[in-house]
């Protein structure tokens, strides 16, 4: 009898942050990565000499869970989405866990864009987004296997979700994403008017 399975599954988490506590304010984190970008003279000359459209706090600020307590409350919240995370993964963690190592702001103008890339040496990625006005960005997600395809034909138009090369998730205001540090992913051109903010995190194993 014919089989036919499908194996070695890429798995997505979207929640609403709001479903673990504490509750987070949108419009006060938002205004909280706001205050955060006018201020970070570091933040703002490492965009420019990097051609960073808008602003990212990656490289310049390790500490906004001490400079604004909502951050903190956040990453209280985002422990609980990445523990269930890592329960359906069916992770063995053995006496260790999963702990935040770094979270950072991400503040995209008109047109800006985030290139494809993946995050070496964590273990699960992922973005909550503060600000998504009309237009704006998807997430886009890369299968893993692209680079080993070769020759393959490409897919039917229509194909299903799992066969796809690519997929393109468009999450609201106050969703979270959760994925394998190892995922490519990139956030295309934001093609709205207004800035696309969201605050992306990596947990490692601790």
């Amino acid at each position: 009898m014919t089989q036919i399975r499908s194996l070695f599954a890429t798995r997505l988490y979207r929640a609403p942050l709001s479903e673990q506590e504490p509750l987070i304010d949108t419009d006060e984190l938002a205004s909280s990565c706001w205050s955060i970008a006018e201020d970070d003279e570091a933040g703002q000359e490492w965009c420019d000499d990097n051609g960073y459209p808008g602003y990212t706090s990656y490289a310049s600020l390790t500490d906004l869970p001490w400079r604004f307590p909502i951050f903190a409350a956040l990453i209280e919240a985002l422990d609980k989405h990445v523990a269930a995370f890592a329960e359906d993964l069916e992770f063995d963690l053995g006496e260790r866990k999963l702990v935040v190592e770094d979270i950072w702001i991400n503040i995209l103008p008109e047109g800006g864009t985030h290139a494809s890339h993946i995050h070496p040496h964590s273990v699960i990625s992922g973005t909550t987004y503060v600000s998504m006005p009309e237009g704006t960005s998807a997430l886009k997600l890369e299968d893993p296997r692209l680079g080993f395809m070769m020759a393959a034909p490409a897919r039917r138009k229509g194909c299903r979700e799992e066969l796809k090369t690519f997929i393109y998730e468009s999450p609201n205001v106050g969703d979270v994403l959760l994925w394998e540090s190892w995922l490519r992913h990139e956030v295309p051109p934001n093609m709205s008017e207004e800035e696309r903010i969201s605050v992306s995190f990596n947990y490692k194993w601790d």
